[in-house]
């Protein structure tokens, strides 16, 4: 027998998990569209040398990757046998794959942006609301496959651009009810700074990053000790226990991060400081936290880099995050153009507002349908079907209970999916011109002319 489970870090989606779901996504949208953001779709898989080396080793291990097909795969294995038989040969997949689920939405935007460039304007403004897959190990609000919803702004350099998608995401979150958030900003060139003052070699800044990422997870001990295990000296590890030790003895605000900085590394980049005063001072958004800490474990971030985390509760990780990635678009063509993005983990929020009880009561309690027409024979289904429809026509959600069946089986069924509403059309309706209509919730029913029966619903829901 079949197993009846979706695959691990896969999920099913039942109608009330998916109008939660659709609830999100459409604040989601309206607010981006609501910056000047326009949409953008991108294909589930793309080529493996389009994903590959954009998020450093540790991303590239996460890629979902595709085996060739048919005699392609017949060709590289050597064998010359059905492709349910090479199974047996493949001890690695290097050089068997050539296509891959993507792993993010930044990517693809990437790529479209160098292959269509003549296409899009100066400064092109996109939103993507797309699933991507990660071969990751599953966890809570963690998932393989999950929602990304991206937002970014391709062509400036501007601070500005920064500050609109903080802006954005600020606007989405608080529009769902959130209010324990914080956006915590670092700069990469800082971090390279920070890296270059604690004696890392650059060619060990990679990995080093991927583990100061980690900072808000494992503490700075378990960084530490994950760096040590990475071949970082040991001198590099200690003078990074007191840099950070320092940092964490005192406040994190945008008062006094600069002098903890400047107290730790003499000649600190002058542009990096103006970003942050910029960043701060522009957006007058009292969610904003500058943080030392903050890395971004994907290697394409190049400037200002954002990540928002919940300030209260048990939930730990990030709901959030993006940054400035001025050298992506370039490695697909010959033009550098600068680019900025913010993405929300729509997963991880649901997961929140599941627990706290944020969804509004219409959509928690929501149901398929207003009303419901019941069928009470054979002969007076095309009846009912009418009747059905021309509610439909008045702007009402309608179910139509399918079988001729004993009117009790019928209002259970209407019970069950809680829908407020139920019209009886037996004969005696038919022959009279009426419809009788039960008030689910309270149990009264009232008999009104059939032509009336839209006007009785809209009043009684409205009442």
């Amino acid at each position: 027998m079949s197993k009846t489970n979706p695959a691990r870090g896969m999920r099913d989606f039942l109608p009330a998990d998916v109008r939660k779901r659709n609830y999100v996504i459409n604040i989601i949208r309206e607010v981006y569209e609501s910056y000047g953001f326009e949409p953008l779709e991108t294909p589930a898989v793309e080529n493996l040398d389009t994903l590959m080396g954009k998020y450093g080793e540790e991303g590239n291990q996460l890629i979902f990757k595709i085996l060739k097909r048919g005699e392609k795969l017949r060709q590289e294995t050597g064998a010359e046998r059905q492709e349910s038989d090479v199974s047996g040969l493949l001890s690695s997949v290097s050089g068997l794959a050539d296509l891959a689920l993507r792993y993010d939405l930044t990517v693809p935007l990437a790529r479209v942006v160098a292959n269509h460039r003549n296409d899009l304007p100066k400064f092109f403004k996109r939103y993507q609301i797309q699933p991507v897959w990660r071969a990751d190990r599953p966890a809570r609000g963690r998932f393989r496959e999950f929602y990304q919803c991206d937002v970014d702004a391709i062509g400036s350099e501007s601070v500005a651009v920064d500050c609109e998608l903080i802006s954005a995401v600020t606007t989405v979150l608080v529009r769902l009810g959130f209010t324990d958030f914080k956006i915590r900003v670092n700069h990469r060139r800082e971090l390279t700074d920070i890296l270059n003052y604690l004696g890392v070699s650059p060619e060990k800044h990679e990995i080093a990053l991927v583990s100061i990422d980690k900072m808000d997870k494992i503490g700075l001990s378990g960084v530490i000790e994950e760096l040590e295990s990475k071949q970082i000296s040991k001198d590099s590890c200690l003078m990074l226990s007191d840099f950070f030790g320092t940092f964490f003895e005192r406040d994190r605000t945008s008062e006094n991060r600069n002098e903890v900085i400047h107290h730790l590394i003499s000649g600190g980049d002058l542009s990096v400081e103006t970003y942050f005063q910029k960043l701060i001072a522009y957006s007058q958004n009292d969610y904003i936290e500058p943080d030392p800490t903050l890395a971004r474990g994907l290697s394409y971030y190049t400037g200002g880099i954002f990540e928002i985390v919940l300030t209260d509760g048990d939930f730990k990780g990030s709901i959030g995050g993006g940054g400035r990635y001025d050298g992506l678009i370039g490695m697909f063509g010959k033009e550098q153009i600068p680019a900025c993005g913010f993405s929300l983990g729509l997963e991880r929020i649901l997961v929140v507002m599941d627990e706290r009880g944020m969804f509004p009561p219409e959509i928690a309690a929501s149901t398929p349908a207003d009303v419901m027409v019941t069928v009470w024979s054979e002969e007076t289904l095309a009846e009912s079907l009418r009747l059905a429809n021309e509610l439909r026509q008045n702007g009402l959600r309608v179910t139509l209970y399918p079988d001729a069946d004993k009117l009790g089986k019928q209002m259970k069924y209407a019970d069950q999916i809680k829908v407020p509403w139920v019209c009886v059309l037996g004969e005696n309706e038919i022959t009279e011109g009426k419809v009788t209509i039960k008030n689910m919730q309270t149990g009264e029913q009232q008999s009104v002319d059939r032509k009336d029966a839209f006007n009785f619903l809209l009043s009684s829901s409205e009442g």
